[in-house]
């Protein structure tokens, strides 16, 4: 059920976008022929997730391959896209690992159409890579939380953690779904994920179309919720994932940290190893994206703020590894991050 929800198509000559910002009210749907085109559905967040941030910039590369198929300097035009794309977000790591990759493919290439077949191999193998990583962090995930289950659980998500950040099935939302799958989720619960409502707009719109249990509250509801003593887990995504476990993730993630660890709840990171940053020494070194303060002061073309209000909207957040119990990958999982001298080593 899980990949009839996808955030991008690859065509072959084009690449068609699913505008999540019109997501719950309308399905509409973008077709880039090149990179600036993809560049924008990135920097505007009609695409948005590392993942997805990832693999839509990777078919950014191959488009701007096949603009530059007959050029002289056909070499110098596809790095100069891989360039500008890098500057879509600045804070999802998965952007960059994935140019990184496209870029190594162009050693040893002798022509601007051998450049088109090689990149855009490459781009569909790490779309299709990370479809695959995202099932086998459902499976990991979903077994260290029935671990210590007598039964069914209720579990509480922020953002949009789902197919449609990714290539696939989700990161922590396909965790939520392979329990569903196993019987063994009563309930997930949505923070609404303020400004851009990722959870109220995408995950509950993910859920109900599977038929997952699902509920949604405010952001600021979820002290109250935890205090229930109901939900046993906090289960989130990551942007990035640096060298002593301290994760970048939606803006609201550090929050819902100290109150799980308050309350009692196990606090799960699950994202692919494309966002593990083991050159960044902890999270004092992630550059935290700011983005236009109109996002507070409006939704959609209504002001709900005075005009001209400052505004502090940082997109994401960094939750020191301290306060994290699990990071799962496709590669395996870490327990107590904080307790390990290098808790990435055995994500290899």
């Amino acid at each position: 059920m899980s990949e009839q929800v996808v955030p991008v198509i690859w065509r072959g000559d084009c690449l068609e976008v699913l505008d999540q910002r019109r997501l719950p009210g309308e399905e509409v749907w973008h077709s880039y022929r090149d990179s600036v085109g993809v560049f924008e559905a990135i920097a505007s967040m009609q695409v948005r997730g590392a993942p997805a941030i990832g693999i839509s910039a990777a078919y950014g590369v191959v488009l701007a391959a096949f603009a530059a198929r007959d050029e002289v300097d056909w070499r110098i035009a596809i790095e100069r896209a891989i360039d500008e794309l890098a500057e879509s977000r600045p804070t999802a790591v998965n952007l960059f690992w994935a140019l990184r990759r496209m870029q190594g493919c162009l050693e040893g290439i002798g022509s601007g159409s051998e450049a088109c077949a090689v990149l855009e191999r490459e781009a569909i193998r790490i779309h299709e890579e990370d479809a695959a990583a995202n099932r086998r962090m459902g499976e990991l995930g979903a077994d260290v939380i029935q671990e210590g289950s007598d039964g069914p659980v209720e579990v509480l998500t922020h953002c949009n953690t789902g197919a449609l950040a990714t290539g696939g099935h989700g990161t922590a939302l396909g965790v939520v779904r392979t329990l569903h799958e196993r019987g063994a989720l009563s309930m997930v619960h949505m923070d609404e994920t303020r400004p851009w409502l990722q959870g109220s707009r995408l995950t509950a719109w993910e859920c109900m179309r599977e038929g997952i249990r699902c509920s949604l509250n405010v952001d600021s509801a979820a002290a109250t919720l935890l205090a229930s003593g109901r939900v046993r887990w906090v289960i989130v995504g990551a942007d990035r994932i640096v060298a002593n476990g301290d994760v970048a993730n939606k803006i609201g993630t550090l929050n819902l940290a100290i109150l799980a660890r308050h309350f009692g709840a196990g606090v799960m990171v699950v994202a692919p190893a494309s966002t593990l940053d083991r050159e960044t020494p902890d999270g004092s070194g992630i550059v935290i994206e700011q983005r236009d303060g109109n996002e507070l002061r409006r939704v959609g073309e209504r002001d709900i703020a005075p005009a001209g209000v400052a505004a502090f909207n940082p997109v994401f957040d960094v939750t020191p590894a301290a306060l994290i119990d699990v990071i799962v990958t496709e590669q395996g999982v870490v327990r107590n991050p904080a307790r390990h001298t290098n808790p990435l080593a055995s994500l290899v």
